[in-house]
């Protein structure tokens, strides 16, 4: 027996026929939202001012920026080096994988 799927797509704000997909992020978040033509073009209208005045981020350089911000002194940490200090100081750390950061954050308070 054979089936045909339909899907329609209609706009999320006023449910118009025949909507595309837009995806954007917003302060580290990303979404998407279906939007038909006349809604698209006025969302880029509304984003225009703010994107003619940003400086345009590259995947690459978005995560690096990511990974700095997970360790306090900017760069990358010995993880085999906080272990030890924690065992030494009666903390319970595991061999392999994330390191709670409470412990980072005792680790980095103690240096």
């Amino acid at each position: 027996m054979a089936k045909t799927t339909i899907t329609k797509i209609t706009d999320d704000l006023d449910g118009t026929k025949d909507a595309a997909e837009v995806s954007f992020s917003f302060d580290g978040t990303d979404h998407t939202i279906d939007l038909s033509k006349k809604n698209i073009a006025a969302f880029e209208k509304a984003l225009k001012p703010y994107i003619d005045a940003a400086t345009k981020v590259s995947a690459s350089t978005t995560t690096t920026r990511r990974s700095r911000k997970k360790s306090a002194s900017g760069t990358r940490q010995d993880y085999s080096q906080i272990r030890e200090w924690a065992r030494k100081q009666g903390i319970t750390v595991s061999d392999r994988g994330r390191i709670p950061a409470s412990v980072l954050e005792q680790y980095e308070a103690a240096k």
